[in-house]
């Protein structure tokens, strides 16, 4: 009868606490760290602190939890993803600073329910943002011009944290436009909005993150990295599904959901089967959607009579723009 060493029953609990902690931690400690320090009046340059610890964060529990250990391996990609992080986190800081000079040119009416308990204020933004960011993406899955550019991000071929920021800059502004403009147009404030920007960097770490955290039934929900990889499947017609940033509420809505419990992902199922050699450097994918297709945008998602899990690859018919 062997004895269990104090290092592998350290391990463990490491594991345990990691796997049922880590989404909690995230989304109701760091969020609400950011709401509570925001209503309190604190200085802005607070949230780029929790931001700093939700990354941190994210990569500690991927190598303590990894889904697929091998996607912790830099593939020549990491500079890259960490400057698509800097340029489009600045973006998001940038749209946010504006939105007093918006207010000032457009005049808008004051609909912002300002009397709501300030956490109120911040979930109903999310609900908004999440509708408009979803059908910006749907939208990027059926029209040529916006699949040019979301294609950037569907050329990754491992799934890690900062892949949620690996997009081309005019599409993330696309994205964000759509999900915050509705939002300043009735009254949106500035405090807000601040928090809305940490809540989506928090979001596309989950989303994306290469760790093996569990969830329970809010699986079905939230729109976090066990459905989003379905989404990321390389095959035209299966990745069009889940869209969904924070829930997937609307994809169940507008019967874009799928998930299947039973399906394991590496590598050799990521990234676009019609452009295998698409543009690796960050310059080039800066380029690339001005001089090319970007390959084959999904069609509607095809799934078997249950409507959940997806059609071999083989039987699928690219849709190649």
């Amino acid at each position: 009868m062997s004895a269990t060493s104090p290092t592998s029953t350290s391990a463990t609990a490491a594991q345990a606490v990691a796997r049922y902690g880590y989404v909690p931690f995230m989304l109701i400690g760091l969020n609400g760290a950011g709401i509570a320090i925001t209503a309190g009046g604190a200085p802005k340059y607070w949230l780029l602190v929790i931001l700093a610890v939700a990354i941190a964060t994210t990569f500690l529990v991927e190598r303590i939890i990894p889904y697929d250990a091998a996607w912790n391996r830099d593939r020549a990609d990491s500079t890259r993803d960490r400057i698509h992080v800097a340029v489009n986190e600045t973006l998001i800081l940038a749209s946010v600073a504006a939105i007093p000079l918006l207010a000032e040119m457009v005049p808008t009416p004051q609909l912002w329910p300002h009397s709501w308990p300030f956490i109120a204020q911040v979930l109903a933004a999310i609900l908004v943002a999440d509708l408009g960011i979803t059908v910006v993406h749907l939208a990027s899955h059926k029209i040529g011009v916006l699949w040019r550019f979301h294609a950037v991000h569907h050329s990754i071929t491992r799934f890690y944290g900062l892949n949620g920021l690996m997009k081309h800059p005019l599409h993330q502004t696309v994205e964000m436009a759509a999900g915050v403009a509705p939002l300043i147009l009735i009254g949106l404030l500035v405090d807000v909005a601040s928090v809305l920007a940490l809540a989506v960097a928090i979001q596309l770490l989950l989303q994306h993150s290469n760790a093996d955290y569990r969830i329970g039934p809010a699986k079905y929900v939230l729109a976090l990295n066990e459905g989003h990889r379905f989404h990321h499947l390389k095959w035209a017609g299966i990745g069009d599904v889940n869209f969904g940033l924070f829930t997937l509420v609307w994809d169940h809505l507008m019967r874009t959901y799928n998930y299947d419990s039973t399906r394991r992902f590496d590598s050799t199922q990521l990234g676009m089967a019609a452009k295998p050699d698409y543009p690796t450097s960050y310059l080039r994918q800066m380029i690339y959607p001005f001089t090319h297709a970007g390959g084959c945008a999904p069609k509607t998602a095809t799934t078997t009579a249950d409507g959940n899990a997806p059609i071999p690859p083989s039987d699928q018919v690219s849709n190649c723009l």
